[in-house]
C-alpha cells in the first residue's frame, strides 16, 4: 500500500485540480479541466504497468471517493449541479475501469498499445458518458440544461447540433491528443519506477 500512495495521492491531485479547473473556461468549446482530467489515465496506467491492475484500481477508487466528494460540494441542493455531479462520478468509475481492463488484456504488446488504447477507448466512453448523463436532453430527468442544448453547429464549423455535441466533441480530441502526448511520461515513469522497485 505504501509504494502505491504516491500514485494514489496524484489521482487525487489530478481529480480536484480538474473539478476545480472546470469551473473556468477556454475558448469556446473547453475547460481548463479539460487539460488536467485526461492525466488520471496516464496515473492508472502507470499503476497498471509497475504495481498491476489490483494497485491501479485502489488508485482509481480514491479519485472516484475525492471526486464525489468535491462534485457533491459543488452541487450542494442544486439539481442540475447534482446531475452533472452524476455523470462525472459515473463516466470516471466506469472510464478508468475499463482502462484497467484494457491495459490488462494488451499488456504483453509492444510497450506502448495497452496505454494508448487503453486510455483512447476509457476517453471516449468517459466522454459519452459524462456528456450524455449531464446534459442529453432525452433522459428523462427534472432539471434544466436547455443551455446544453442550444443547436449551434459543430465545434463552430460543422452541422448544426446540440452544443453538448460541440462540447464533448473538443473535449474528447483534447484527449486523444493527451493521450498521445502521455506516452513519453509513460515511459519514462515506468522505466524509474521499474528500476527503484529492482533496488529494493
Amino acid at each position: 500500500m505504501t509504494r502505491c500512495l504516491p500514485g494514489i495521492l496524484a489521482m487525487a491531485i489530478i481529480v480536484v485540480a480538474s473539478n476545480i479547473l472546470v469551473q473556468f473556461t477556454v475558448g469556446s468549446w473547453l475547460t481548463w479541466g479539460a487539460f488536467t482530467y485526461p492525466f488520471a489515465f496516464l496515473v492508472t496506467d502507470v499503476m497498471n504497468r509497475v504495481y498491476g491492475a489490483r494497485a491501479a484500481r485502489q488508485a482509481v477508487l480514491a479519485g472516484f471517493v475525492v471526486g464525489i466528494a468535491c462534485s457533491l460540494i459543488a452541487a450542494g441542493l442544486d439539481k442540475t449541479t447534482l446531475r452533472i455531479a452524476i455523470g462525472s462520478g459515473v463516466a470516471f468509475f466506469v472510464a478508468q475501469l475499463t482502462d484497467i481492463t484494457i491495459f490488462d488484456t494488451l499488456r504483453n504488446r509492444r510497450w506502448w498499445v495497452a496505454p494508448f488504447w487503453s486510455s483512447f477507448i476509457g476517453s471516449a466512453l468517459d466522454t459519452a458518458l459524462f456528456f450524455g448523463i449531464a446534459f442529453a436532453a432525452v433522459l428523462p430527468v427534472d432539471v434544466n440544461t436547455g443551455w446544453a442544448n442550444e443547436a449551434v453547429p459543430l465545434v463552430g464549423q460543422g452541422p448544426v447540433m446540440a452544443l453538448w455535441v460541440s462540447l464533448a466533441t473538443a473535449d474528447w480530441l483534447v484527449k486523444l491528443c493527451l493521450a498521445l502526448l502521455a506516452l513519453v511520461p509513460f515511459r519514462i515513469a515506468v522505466r524509474n519506477l521499474l528500476r527503484t522497485e529492482r533496488t529494493i
